[in-house]
């Protein structure tokens, strides 16, 4: 029996999965770190942090399963998207890695439009506009603003691919996680090289692009003995964190979606051939499978924003276990009527994405009164966060692809209430997998792909992902939301002018 490894860099913690051939669970460990945050807008974090989240995840699954080191045959990465860690002649981390939620680059998201010749220009090269989440502008920000740093600048890598450094002594990437850099030819799968050169970028600082099973490398033997594994075992190119959760969801041909509510929420949509939204509102990446692609709408704080009501609003509740916090909240709100009683939450916390890819975007409750409880709050903030996935359902279909079953994956998929929610938004019934595993389950797949244990990975997702249950909409209430939806998406533009002026103002501006 061969055995893969799947290790997920995520943005709190790092999940490694142990899996055998037929796709069964052995073994799962974590280990968790901080997010930095040195001025408002800006999220940052240590490199060196992953690596030993990795080595600690890496040698508890072994241990739980019980494995001998050569029985590990290969490990696929995922990891967050767009991040930025910037390393030296020497592999040394020059300064904190910035993560895919920072804001701090709207001015060379300009730049980068204004050098590609407008913004129709830049997605025809690329696919998509200039956001502040990609890698891009975090390197033209490091040139505009650290120049020192920059001066030193030898390669940039993603966080998962700086891990892959780690374990194979080498610099490689992939095609899904590269496609969020905004520096990949997307339709051609390999880097822009009209693009780099109007930036003024070299394309020495990037990677080696593979596609996603391809394997990379293999352990070198410090990496082996820290990981307790063998050196000859494969590490195959993995994917981003949407592409790879979308693997381990079986969303691997045409008309499945996923939507995931992590702390981000994700829209993904598997396409045969490249497809764009002109207006950019959509991301168009290329897939983790074989020469396929993905539309993709992004909410930077879906889950987030339940984290941070529960966390920094809610905790201490009275009786309240602190380990059940989250169950009795979303028990209450699931007590309240469809509608929150005339309440919504804009899930705004971090900025947002799509639509509106505006950084300067801020969270909001609109409507409330005297008579609202905290469990009316609850349920608006929760409503709010699928709100926002149908947004990007929107624009999806009004781009007519097809759109046949709907699979929740994420932390969204396990709560009821949730998956409920989804359902009652969208109008469509919410299908679940049997073991909802994530990322690090999808590249474990294509480390078994990449070993030679499927002939592809549209075939190891047949033979491994099943079914596990819908949850169908109440139509009383999909009909409430209905005529809610419409209030909510004009709120934004409402609300658009005193964001900014809210933002200037806590900046001292």
């Amino acid at each position: 029996m061969a055995y893969y490894l799947g290790i997920d860099i995520g943005t709190s913690a790092t999940k490694s999965l142990l899996i055998d051939e037929r796709g069964a669970v052995l073994a799962e460990a974590s280990a968790e770190y901080p997010v930095l945050t040195p001025r408002p807008g800006w999220t940052e974090q240590d490199p060196e942090a992953w690596w030993t989240a990795t080595v600690a995840s890496v040698r508890r699954v072994v241990k739980k399963a019980k494995l001998k080191p050569h029985e590990v045959r290969a490990i696929g990465l995922s990891g967050q998207m767009h991040g930025s860690v910037f390393l030296d002649a020497k592999d040394r981390v020059i300064r904190p890695a910035l993560l895919w939620n920072d804001q701090r680059t709207a001015a060379e998201c300009l730049e980068i439009t204004e050098r590609a010749g407008g913004r129709e220009q830049l997605i025809q090269l690329v696919a998509n506009p200039a956001l502040t989440g990609f890698q891009a502008p975090k390197i033209l920000w490091l040139r505009n603003q650290e120049r020192n740093h920059f001066r030193r600048l030898a390669k940039v890598l993603l966080p998962k691919d700086e891990v892959r450094r780690r374990l194979i002594g080498g610099y490689a990437t992939e095609v899904s996680d590269a496609s969020g850099t905004l520096l990949l030819d997307v339709v051609g799968r390999k880097w822009s090289g009209p693009l780099l050169d109007a930036l003024e970028l070299s394309s020495e600082l990037l990677p080696e692009v593979f596609e996603s099973e391809d394997v990379t490398g293999q352990l070198t033997a410090d990496a082996a003995a820290e990981l307790g594994l063998s050196t000859e075992c494969k590490v195959v190119g993995g994917a981003g964190d949407c592409a790879a959760g979308a693997i381990g969801n079986g969303v691997v041909k045409a008309g499945i979606l996923s939507t995931s509510i992590g702390t981000s929420g994700v829209m993904f949509v598997h396409s045969d051939q490249p497809q764009y939204d002109s207006l950019g509102r959509l991301h168009t990446f290329c897939h983790a499978v074989r020469g396929k692609w993905h539309m993709m709408g992004v909410n930077l704080s879906s889950g987030g924003s339940l984290q941070w009501w529960v966390d920094q609003v809610l905790r201490g509740l009275p009786g309240v276990a602190e380990a059940r916090r989250y169950d009795t909240a979303t028990a209450e709100a699931a007590e309240v009527a469809p509608g929150s009683d005339g309440l919504l939450f804009l899930p705004y916390l971090s900025g947002e994405r799509t639509p509106h890819a505006d950084p300067f975007a801020r969270g909001s409750f609109v409507g409330l009164g005297l008579g609202h409880k905290r469990a009316a709050m609850t349920r608006a903030v929760m409503e709010g966060i699928v709100f926002a996935l149908r947004d990007s359902l929107e624009i999806i279909r009004a781009l007519d692809v097809p759109v046949r079953q709907i699979r929740a994956s994420g932390g969204g998929s396990r709560n009821r209430l949730f998956r409920q929610l989804q359902a009652d938004i969208f109008g469509k019934k919410i299908s679940s997998i049997q073991v909802e595993q994530g990322p690090a389950f999808g590249v474990a797949l294509l480390a078994a792909v990449g070993d030679g244990a499927y002939r592809n990975i549209e075939a190891a997702c047949k033979a491994t992902i099943e079914l596990a249950g819908t949850t169908d909409v109440d139509r009383r209430a999909a009909k409430r939301y209905e005529q809610l939806f419409p209030v909510y998406q004009q709120l934004y533009g409402h609300l658009k002018e005193d964001f900014r002026a809210l933002v200037d103002f806590a900046e001292g501006t």
